[in-house]
């Protein structure tokens, strides 16, 4: 069985050391002293580590049930999120208002990536409640806040979110669900949504749909969609559950991975529903959760990652295999631990960068988000918007490759089911398809964030860069950093460039190398992640901090540096070779 441990002393050193919240004026960063986030990233660790980690393998195993037409989860499911709503854990960025803490949402980042790792399955049912509680605190009347919210920050009531249907997926003008308006106010939905997690189970009282449908009038294309909230049990006007409302589970999903969580086709049959937001502007509605979604995404992709890491690290060094080169480590054994080897340790050099530079970009991004949320910062806005295609796509490419390393290390013993390192691997792979196939997100970024108000934030990001660059370029200890960083952000600047002078041309040139860009961006923000981290870690030094984890931290952005950051320039090759390579051969020839 697999297990895990919370890696706070990382979190906090990214909390205090590199983002130093204490001193940030970001509302509700000052009351975030090392204490008190110690504090709870603790309890979060033992939940996880004590609770949720334990039922990762049962949920798998056993996966959820339809029966009768009600799901039923996992074993252990029901005491553990009773257990999760009885800390607080679901409430920690809500609003005080519905019930909330009032946290920033950097910190309830923090907490989640722990409750992920432990458990991604399990952790989706509250990850979506969320989402769901967004939508309507941004777009809800009134009264449908104070109907709604109470229960859901609780999780009393958990919430989905219903855009997936048979036969369209990104391509959402090709909706077909209806809304047909009555004469009370409400509409009645019907029509077939497929892959809505957490869609049912037997975990809260009421689970709160937001379904997006086509009501009369809207025309064509994405333009006539509303986002309507459709109860499973509507909700009488004293805040009792009333009728059942007119829709069901056509089916659980049988999936590759994240088994305890309930992936359901859901059927909605004259269902009633109540418009959230304005009529035909459901889009707007569902992309205010957007940046909020695809970072919880990304966020999936390193944490899983960071998991499997821990356990192949564990195996390496108990798992003795042949004997050093350069002489014997284990005198005492019939041969040398796995990690005294060179490729292994290749191997969890590229698991180690990659977890920690991710999470670092991460909390980064969170920040932004507070500073957006918070303080009205549109530049932070701005930033964070073009860089969540990025922290999707690239996080969540690399954590299934890191997932798949860190199997490798187990060998056969990591590709039975026996020893749970198989898990990890299929639990990743669904973070590349949800909340926008990676391949959409690249597309995005290309296609629509580079040049939003003319091109203003990435160019914000290249002087970002730059700043960082040049304002510690007189300290020599930063030089295994800046160098590298320098030449990732030319080398994206380049292609920035060569889209500018082919797209117009030719939009191919730009769309067959937006999957590289997402790439090449994502190792320049973690080497920009890499060298803010080393910055730290020099200061930590200097001031008498722990110098074995400090020490340890500065190798590893060194290895980033070195081994992982000069991808930039392959990138830009594939980049600058246009789209005819992509495009030459004919669809009937494949």
């Amino acid at each position: 069985m697999t297990s895990y441990t919370a890696p706070v002393k990382d979190m906090q050193f990214l909390l205090h050391d590199m983002l130093a919240v204490g001193g940030s004026d970001v509302p509700g960063y000052a009351d975030m002293d090392a204490g008190f986030t110690g504090a709870v990233l603790d309890e979060a660790g033992k939940l996880a580590s004590d609770l949720l980690a334990p039922l990762n393998a049962v949920g798998d195993r056993m996966g959820c049930v339809l029966e009768n037409g009600v799901v039923r989860t996992p074993d252990g499911f029901k005491g553990a999120f009773a257990a999760l709503k009885a800390g607080g854990w679901t409430a920690l960025d809500a609003d005080p208002d519905y019930g909330g803490q009032g946290l920033p949402y950097l910190m309830a980042t923090a907490v989640g990536e722990i409750f992920v790792s432990a458990n991604m399955a399990f952790n989706m049912y509250q990850g979506l409640t969320h989402g769901a509680y967004s939508a309507i605190h941004a777009h809800g009347t009134a009264e449908q806040k104070a109907m709604y919210l109470p229960k859901m920050v609780s999780c009393d009531w958990t919430g989905t979110m219903n855009l997936t249907e048979p036969h369209c997926g990104t391509d959402l003008g090709l909706m077909r669900t209806r809304a047909e308006p009555q004469p009370d106010g409400s509409y009645k939905i019907t029509g077939t949504k497929i892959f809505i997690s957490a869609g049912d189970h037997d975990l809260a009282d009421n689970i709160i749909h937001l379904v997006l449908a086509k009501a009369p009038g809207g025309g064509e294309g994405t333009r006539g969609i509303s986002l309507f909230i459709v109860p499973k049990f509507l909700v009488n006007a004293d805040g009792s559950l009333g009728a059942r409302n007119a829709l069901s589970v056509g089916k659980l999903e049988h999936k590759m991975g994240i088994n305890g969580s309930a992936t359901c086709v859901m059927n909605y049959d004259g269902a009633v529903g109540w418009l959230l937001g304005d009529l035909h502007k459901g889009m707007k509605a569902m992309f205010t959760m957007m940046n909020e979604a695809r970072l919880g995404v990304g966020l999936q992709g390193y944490a899983v990652a960071e998991a499997a890491y821990q356990n192949a690290l564990g195996y390496a060094k108990d798992r003795l295999q042949g004997r050093d080169v350069t002489g014997v480590k284990n005198p005492g054994g019939a041969a040398d631990p796995l990690i005294v080897h060179p490729d292994i340790r290749r191997n969890l050099m590229d698991q180690k960068s990659f977890v920690e530079g991710a999470r670092a970009f991460t909390f980064w991004a969170a920040h932004l988000i507070d500073r957006s949320v918070r303080q009205g910062d549109a530049a932070a806005e701005g930033l964070v918007s073009l860089l969540i295609p990025v922290l999707k796509g690239f996080q969540t490419d690399k954590g299934f490759e890191m997932a798949v390393q860190a199997q490798q290390v187990w060998g056969g013993h990591g590709y039975v089911e026996d020893n749970g390192m198989s898990q990890f691997v299929r639990d990743a792979r669904i973070a590349q398809i949800y909340e926008g196939a990676n391949g959409v997100q690249a597309l995005d970024l290309v296609g629509r964030k580079l040049a939003t108000d003319g091109g203003k934030h990435v160019m914000a990001f290249f002087d970002l860069v730059k700043g960082f660059i040049k304002e510690n370029e007189a300290d020599a200890r930063m030089q295994a950093f800046l160098p590298p960083l320098k030449n990732a952000s030319k080398d994206c600047q380049a292609a920035a460039m060569y889209f500018m002078q082919h797209a117009m041309k030719n939009p191919n040139a730009a769309l067959a190398g937006s999957y590289d860009f997402m790439t090449m961006m994502g190792h320049t923000c973690l080497g920009l992640m890499w060298a803010k981290m080393a910055k730290a870690a020099y200061a930590g030094l200097d001031a008498g901090g722990d110098a074995d984890f400090l020490q340890a931290k500065i190798a590893t952005g060194r290895y980033y540096m070195a081994r992982q950051l000069p991808a930039t320039a392959l990138h830009l090759a594939r980049i600058e070779s246009g789209a005819d390579p992509v495009m030459a051969l004919a669809a009937e020839a494949f």
